[in-house]
């Protein structure tokens, strides 16, 4: 017992947990020698001098630097910013850090938690559509589509936007995946799928008005490469309006219908990313009919492993 006490001490000293040997909880690894081993988390910051690596509270500008097309065509992603933080120096913490993509494109999940699937159906009850986002909710096949390019992208502390004719318009909290140009997923970021919701509800066929426009999607404030993040992992969202909050709310990845290594299958299906891609896996927040945002409305999301995406609306 003092011996195993002695080693949690040194885990502890390292930044690592107590020992975690049933439940492999995050970070944590199993070897094929039954062994386990403390697999670090690292978040990778886009900034004006290149990636800065957050390893246990220390910043690192690795050299020579990184380049996330580099890590999205990794094999092991983890492995190399492993290698990278050998050679290195330090850095200071990121103050305004840019999204974290270089080439990559942007698609999205949609109607996989059943609070979206309701809400799609009350906003196309008028016109007809409600069934099929029933329909797609119960189908194998999910709704994927495409979202944005690297140019339509807010950082983090950037404005995103609402589409000037349109009446009704939602920010959508997401987790995001980091998927590698082989199909793996090897990182999380957090995202806001920016939608017109009137627009979609008048017709499903004008999804792509509603989803697709410029600063459309926000990704940030960080890519978090680590094991599978737990079924309780909470995404929750702010909003606010001249400083006080107009609306909030939770929901937990437990929630999802969906597994994370389908919606990456089917959206590399027949397909290629050379340069990988993000996927946002989609929302189980949607604020109330009579609310719609407004310019000036500060967006919050929230994904604890991750951090606090927050951008103002413009």
């Amino acid at each position: 017992m003092a011996g195993e006490k002695r080693k949690n001490r040194r885990r502890e000293k390292r930044g690592e947990s107590k020992a975690d040997p049933a439940g492999l909880g995050r970070g944590w690894t199993r070897s094929r020698h039954r062994c386990y081993f403390f697999r670090p988390m690292y978040k990778l910051h886009a900034t004006a001098e290149g990636i800065v690596i957050e390893s246990q509270g220390k910043y690192v500008l690795p050299s020579p630097a990184l380049s996330w097309n580099s890590l999205f065509a990794s094999a092991d992603a983890a492995a190399m910013v492993a290698a990278a933080l050998q050679n290195g120096r330090p850095a200071p913490a990121p103050t305004r850090p840019g999204a974290p993509l270089e080439s990559q494109e942007i698609w999205a999940a949609g109607v996989t938690y059943f609070r979206s699937r309701t809400a799609r159906m009350e906003e196309s009850k008028d016109s007809g559509g409600g069934t099929f986002y029933d329909k797609v909710y119960k189908a194998e096949r999910p709704e994927i589509f495409f979202k944005a390019t690297p140019h339509r992208v807010a950082a983090p502390g950037e404005a995103v936007r609402i589409r000037q004719d349109s009446r009704w318009n939602v920010p959508e909290p997401e987790l995001t995946l980091a998927i590698n140009s082989a199909g793996r997923i090897f990182g999380y970021t957090v995202g806001n799928d920016m939608s017109s919701r009137d627009i979609e509800g008048e017709n499903p066929l004008y999804l792509p008005q509603a989803k697709l426009y410029h600063k459309s999607a926000a990704i940030g404030p960080c890519l978090l490469i680590a094991d599978p993040l737990p079924a309780t992992t909470e995404i929750s969202i702010e909003i606010r309006r001249g400083g006080a909050g107009v609306f909030a709310g939770r929901t937990a990845l437990s929630e999802i219908k969906r597994t994370f290594t389908d919606l990456a299958t089917y959206l590399f299906r027949e397909n290629s990313f050379p340069h990988g891609s993000y996927l946002m896996t989609g929302t189980g927040v949607v604020p109330p009919d009579e609310f719609t945002l407004r310019s000036g409305d500060e967006i919050r999301i929230t994904i604890a492993p991750i951090g606090t995406l927050i951008n103002s609306v413009a």
